[in-house]
């Protein structure tokens, strides 16, 4: 089965029809650079873009950096701020001549995609999946329960949201060494464990595809920290998981 998927993030917005049996997509993903600004209007063209380049006429999962419910958009903290309070799904629906949209947090589906097809399956207990990318998402799992639109990138460390400490964006704006930056995602992590005592941390987003670069350096956390199996494909089968399922109901 095959249901396409989109990931908007901060800097890019990809997609690409996903096979639902391998968790694998199906195609090679297509990725155009997220509009500056990220407006409503602006993103839905790019995500009609990504679609259209597949001639793509079925149901859609797409990803949104910030906290959703019902397919509304309640915070935007990388994005445009006129997204707040857009019904992202309905948006979306309009934009792609009313294909059946659903859109969930970004992080969220990156966790349901590893949880089911990655480095969480058969995990149990609690697993806590961090994407870093121009933020940090969070996506956090209670024996493969999803507790959804945790956003713990914003939890406070030294005085900041962790995210403008210990993203990848921090990292290249701050042009931090590896070792650097590992020592304030390690200092991050202490935080959550503290917090959450996970029994696994996966590390997602596309600093997944060189766990060598940085995960030796990091000591001191109790729990184990893998990479995201699926690395930067997780949000869009996360996605198209999402469409999917609301299709089964």
């Amino acid at each position: 089965m095959q249901i396409f998927g989109v990931d908007i993030g901060g800097t890019g917005i990809k997609g690409a029809p996903v096979d639902l049996e391998r968790g694998e997509l199906a195609q090679e993903r297509h990725k155009v650079p997220t509009p500056q600004p990220a407006t409503p209007e602006g993103v839905a063209g790019c995500v009609a873009e990504v679609v259209d380049a597949f001639s793509w006429q079925g149901p859609v999962g797409v990803t949104f950096p910030g906290v959703v419910t019902g397919g509304v958009i309640r915070t935007a903290a990388n994005m445009d701020k006129g997204w707040v309070g857009v019904d992202a799904a309905a948006l979306l629906s309009a934009r792609l001549d009313g294909r059946a949209v659903t859109v969930l947090n970004d992080a969220d589906a990156a966790g349901v995609a590893e949880i089911t097809y990655g480095a969480g399956r058969g995990v149990a207990g609690t697993v806590a999946l961090l994407t870093l990318g121009t933020g940090i998402g969070s996506a956090l799992f209670r024996d493969g329960r999803l507790v959804p639109n945790t956003e713990l990138g914003h939890l406070e460390l030294k005085g900041h949201d962790a995210e403008t400490r210990a993203s990848v964006k921090a990292k290249e704006d701050g042009d931090l060494t590896w070792e650097r930056w590992a020592h304030r995602l390690e200092k991050y992590l202490a935080h959550v464990e503290m917090l959450f005592s996970p029994d696994l941390f996966i590390l997602g987003g596309g600093v997944s595809r060189k766990p060598e670069k940085f995960l030796p350096l990091i000591t001191g956390i109790r729990a184990p920290i893998v990479p995201a199996e699926l690395q930067n494909n997780a949000g869009i089968v996360g996605a198209a998981m999402a469409a999917r399922d609301r299709e089964g109901r």
